[in-house]
C-alpha cells in the first residue's frame, strides 16, 4: 500500500515539469483573472447603448443569467460581462474613463412604477357580477 502511495505522489509531481507555479513571478497563462460572478439585477436590463443582434435568436441583456467580472492583470481594467449576451461594461479607474454606466432608466423610476402597480385596485370576477 505504501508503494502505491509513493507511485501516486511521484506521478503527480512529474506532471509539474519543474515549473515554479507560485510566487510573484508565476505565469498564470492569461491576462484576465476572474474575480466574481453575480446575478444581474433589474438595472442590468436598463443599460443604454447596447447594440441589438441582427440575429433574432441572439441573446439580449434580458437573457443573461450571470454577470461575470474579470480584471485585466496588465492594465487594471475591470469588466462586467453578461454570460449569454456577451455585453461588457468596462471601467479603468487609472485611465480617466468615465465610471457611470449610461442607463435607459433609473432605480427610482422602477421603484415608483412598482408602488403605482401595487396601489392599483385589482378587479376580481366576483366584483364584476354586481
Amino acid at each position: 500500500m505504501r508503494l502505491f502511495g509513493l507511485l501516486l505522489l511521484t506521478a503527480c509531481l512529474a506532471g509539474c515539469g519543474g515549473r515554479a507555479d507560485s510566487g510573484p513571478a508565476a505565469r498564470h497563462g492569461g491576462r484576465y483573472v476572474g474575480i466574481g460572478i453575480y446575478s444581474p439585477g433589474a438595472m442590468w436590463q436598463r443599460l443604454a447603448g447596447v447594440e441589438q443582434s441582427r440575429d433574432a435568436a441572439g441573446a439580449t441583456l434580458d437573457d443573461d443569467e450571470q454577470v461575470i467580472v474579470v480584471v485585466d492583470s496588465q492594465t487594471g481594467e475591470v469588466r462586467q460581462c453578461g454570460n449569454l449576451s456577451g455585453h461588457c461594461i468596462r471601467m479603468n479607474p487609472w485611465s480617466g474613463q468615465p465610471a457611470p454606466a449610461r442607463l435607459t432608466g433609473h432605480r427610482a423610476e422602477l421603484e415608483q412604477a412598482d408602488v403605482v402597480n401595487q396601489a392599483a385596485p385589482v378587479e376580481t370576477k366576483a366584483a364584476g357580477r354586481r
